[in-house]
């Protein structure tokens, strides 16, 4: 059976390094920001137009509207008059369904779990940690004072849960929006992968298939 693992993250809790290295033990595509090119490629889109727009937080009296729109199929001047954060989405959107269609794969942010909705072989997980241990981990990658650590995981925590909740029907980082929610910081990075590995591996040998949304 073909599984799909989506992962959301809090910024410095591991969760792109602990996607990744899932993808390798599975043996499947792991996609971040090759998300952008295949998006860019995919809708005609430049690559520097979707990573200026790459998770981030937008606003339009139109969205709803323009999601009405696009999800009955309607070819209407909606879409050419919709923002281009919103075509951005939907460029993305589409890429996730298409590279979920071609089998396993693990996907990082950018609401996959939700584009990935109607997946019952999709299993939805968000990475978080405390704040002392996230800091200290983005202090040795950017080499940061702890203030401007701090500073930045508070905007881009934000940033993620405003471009979540604007564009999805769940809520960021709420243990019932995900399947399995993992404090990074107990086991480790090696020791979450693991812990998530087993975890599919039994919901394989399950047989069940989620519910879908």
């Amino acid at each position: 059976m073909n599984t799909i693992i989506t992962i959301g993250r809090e910024f410095g809790s591991g969760g792109r390094e602990i996607g990744s290295k899932l993808a390798e033990a599975m043996g499947v595509p792991f996609y971040d920001k090759d998300l952008i090119s295949r998006a860019a490629k995919e809708s005609g889109f430049c690559e520097e137009i979707i990573q200026n727009h790459d998770e981030r937080p937008t606003s339009s009296f139109l969205y709803n509207l323009v999601m009405d729109t696009y999800s009955f199929g309607y070819n209407s001047s909606a879409l050419v008059d919709m923002p281009i954060s919103h075509k951005v989405f939907l460029a993305q959107y589409d890429a996730i369904k298409k590279i979920a269609d071609e089998g396993s794969c693990v996907i990082v942010g950018r609401c996959a779990d939700y584009a990935l909705g109607e997946y019952d072989n999709c299993l939805n997980i968000f990475i978080h940690a405390d704040l002392e241990s996230r800091i200290e981990r983005i202090v040795n990658r950017y080499n940061l004072p702890e203030a401007k650590a701090k500073d930045m995981i508070i905007k881009k925590d934000k940033q993620r849960q405003s471009y979540y909740n604007y564009y999805s029907s769940k809520k960021w980082g709420h243990s019932n929006t995900y399947d399995l929610s993992i404090n990074s910081a107990v086991l480790g990075i090696d020791g979450t992968v693991k812990l998530i590995l087993q975890y599919i591996e039994d919901f394989k040998k399950s047989g069940k298939k989620k519910q879908k949304l």
